[in-house]
């Protein structure tokens, strides 16, 4: 009896999916919890994983096909991983005779599609050097060679993202076309969205990360040992910088729900990280309330997971309040885009060491700009400059974060 493959249950907040990849072809053997596709959500890439031993069935939606909530995508048949080599080989041993091969079922030894199979070479993608295009023995052993030659090419294709930018040799005058993935598509009319619906502006100012960076080299080592690992960085202490601005500034933390205003008790905190498939802002639960060394946990764990394609759909959903540093990359200055339906969005950036008149002398300080983009309508410009100058003021005087002050 066959056995349905269904798309996962989306949240309320993903109307639907697309088929991303399948991971086996029918009348490939699966087993139980083995990854079989992955479905591209607006959000994540989500894996389906066999629910029993067999072998695949019929595949009903395709690579490219939208998919809603708990739709049938496949089915899995029964059998073992050793029947589904006999299987397979069934149809090419009644199309191994000269006769009965179609155009696209080249003519090929019996010798010759069994150490194809074996080596899992596709016989149509052999050029046949035999008598009238015959695919002999000494073609697949080739084949085989060649691939094994590069075994490293079709891992490196897989772990691609989508729609990777091509590379094109010097002096090419050719285009290619590649449909946005579903993350990208998202992102594009989300923003778009906030621009046009928000009435966002950005306020710098910038900070003097002396302090901080004493402290940091002070006790970095001390820290990590005591705290199984886990590396003292620069984002523990703006996360926290920031909760403590955001218990000030209740409306900085606030959102706008139709013809209200919605103040939350709480500080979940978004902190933007790169992947191969792009930017993704995993939440912080109750940042105000964690340590430095679990919001650094919290974002080493995030960083791995978006890395491997692993962040679940309920760590990507939610958020009061952004993070986002592009310092990492180099940026000098720039003004993030709020993410809707919050109120604000922090920009950090790169730590570069300037003259500063400090106290009537110049001297070489490391400083960062800081940029606040927030929503006007919810947000006044004293609130938002007052805000972002007690992040300065935290960052800059530490100790305040411990006195509360």
């Amino acid at each position: 009896m066959a056995i349905e493959i269904k798309a996962p249950t989306f949240p309320e907040s993903v109307a639907d999916g697309t088929v991303a990849t399948w991971h086996k072809k029918p009348g490939d053997a699966v087993k139980r919890d083995e990854l079989i596709v992955d479905i591209e959500t607006d959000k994540v890439v989500l894996e389906v994983l066999a629910t029993a031993d067999g072998v695949l069935g019929a595949i009903v939606k395709n690579e490219g096909d939208t998919v809603l909530s708990d739709e049938v995508l496949g089915s899995i048949g029964e059998g073992s991983a050793a029947a589904a080599p006999a299987a397979a080989a069934a149809p090419a041993a009644a199309a191994a005779a000269p006769a009965e091969a179609g155009e696209d079922d080249p003519v090929a030894a019996p010798a010759a599609r069994k150490l194809a199979e074996e080596n899992g070479i596709n016989i149509a993608s052999v050029a046949g050097t035999g008598k009238g295009g015959r695919v002999t023995k000494e073609d697949v052993v080739a084949a085989v060679a060649a691939k094994k030659a590069a075994p490293a090419a079709a891992p490196a294709k897989a772990a691609a993202p989508a729609a990777a930018a091509p590379v094109f040799a010097a002096g090419d005058r050719i285009e290619k076309r590649v449909p946005m993935t579903r993350v990208r598509a998202t992102v594009a009319k989300r923003l778009v969205e906030a621009q046009s619906n928000m009435a966002m502006l950005t306020t710098f100012n910038e900070v003097d990360m002396t302090e901080v960076m004493a402290l940091r080299s002070k006790y970095k080592d001390l820290f990590e040992k005591s705290h199984n690992g886990v590396r003292l960085g620069f984002m523990s202490f703006f996360v926290k910088a920031a909760t403590e601005a955001l218990k000030r500034f209740p409306a900085v933390n606030a959102s706008i729900d139709g013809a209200d205003i919605v103040y939350h008790g709480y500080a979940d905190v978004g902190v933007a990280v790169s992947s191969d498939r792009g930017l993704v802002v995993p939440v912080l639960r109750n940042a105000e309330l964690m340590s430095l060394a679990e919001i650094e946990g919290g974002i080493a764990t995030f960083g791995k997971k978006a890395r491997d394609g692993k962040l679940s759909m309920d760590e990507m959903t939610g958020g009061t309040f952004t993070i986002t540093n592009g310092g990492t990359f180099g940026s000098m200055m720039s003004t993030p885009i709020v993410n809707p339906p919050q109120a604000a969005i922090l920009g950090m950036h790169n730590i570069l060491q300037r003259p500063m008149a400090i106290n009537g002398q110049v001297v070489i300080r490391p400083m960062m700009y800081l940029a606040l983009s927030y929503d006007h309508r919810l947000i006044d410009g004293k609130e938002a400059v007052t805000f972002l100058v007690t992040i300065k003021n935290l960052l800059e005087d530490p100790a305040r974060l411990l006195l509360d002050i």
